[in-house]
């Protein structure tokens, strides 16, 4: 958390780079070269590089080794989040956490708590990893069953709540976030009031159709940070030319700049 707050103030964003190469947008060069220009020229206006692991499993060995090559193309000091959801039985999650925090060597990674403590409890014990739970995604069909309203001890209230007040209780290492899509903005508020300081990694801007003022507004704490805003096809494929790189650079930085001018409205963040 410390690696993702000092990334945000040095590069003072909030922009979150998603890394989710497809070979059908892409203009004609392999994926890793691809990635690492995306990543040389956005790395001074990011505070961390989202990898969706999918995109590169889809692609077999060659896709395996380019996500190598990818990870190993971002500076050590911005943080690395890979997007795989896992979660699994007790000695299956050990598995998943040794492949993503041991030999992937990311700092973070999105996990699935439908199946409870035991098995997040293998992510969670790396203190020194983020573990970004997912509470309401941003996808159409999230409200099937992360808006059924559950009965607990604390009263009645929707799924993704209740997943939200499990993590601030999972939380005793100080290494847990939440995914709260930017699609729910009304949800996003009321995680963000429930959970005070946790990060929010808030995907679902650009060609999801989240709104950008709602996000920052509902999305950062008390001090303009702690959100982490993901963007990732407006900014990979800003050209299919030969200066995407140039181009990825621009759209970063307009994105970057927009949600810093709408960090500076009054209001937003309290």
């Amino acid at each position: 958390m410390q690696k993702l707050l000092n990334a945000s103030r040095r590069n003072r964003s909030l922009l979150c780079v998603g890394l989710d190469p497809d070979p059908a947008l892409m203009p004609g060069v392999p994926v890793g070269e691809f990635n690492r220009r995306i990543v040389e020229s956005t790395c001074d206006l990011v505070c961390a590089y989202k990898p969706n692991l999918a995109f590169y499993e889809a692609m077999g060995k060659d896709g395996l080794i380019a996500l190598q090559h990818t990870l190993e193309s971002i500076p050590v000091d911005i943080p690395t989040i890979a997007d795989g959801k896992r979660a699994d039985i007790g000695n299956t999650s050990r598995m998943y956490a040794r492949a993503l925090f041991e030999n992937m060597g990311v700092d973070a990674a999105t996990v699935n708590p439908y199946l409870g403590s035991d098995a997040l409890e293998p992510f969670l014990e790396y203190s020194e990893k983020g573990v970004f739970v997912l509470c309401r995604t941003s996808n159409p069909g999230s409200s099937d069953f992360q808006s059924l309203e559950c009965t607990g001890p604390t009263g009645t209230a929707p799924l993704y709540m209740a997943v939200a007040r499990k993590a601030l209780q999972w939380n005793i290492r100080g290494n847990v976030g939440l995914v709260v899509g930017a699609t729910h903005p009304e949800e996003l508020q009321r995680v963000r009031a429930e959970c005070p300081s946790l990060p929010l990694l808030i995907p679902g801007i650009g060609a999801q159709g989240g709104d950008l003022e709602d996000t920052v507004r509902y999305g950062v704490d008390s001090r303009g940070e702690m959100a982490i805003i993901v963007s990732s096809r407006q900014i990979l494929y800003a050209s299919r030319g030969a200066h995407f790189a140039d181009a990825a650079r621009q759209a970063a930085m307009r994105l970057r700049d927009r949600i810093n001018g709408l960090l500076a409205v009054p209001g937003n963040g309290e």
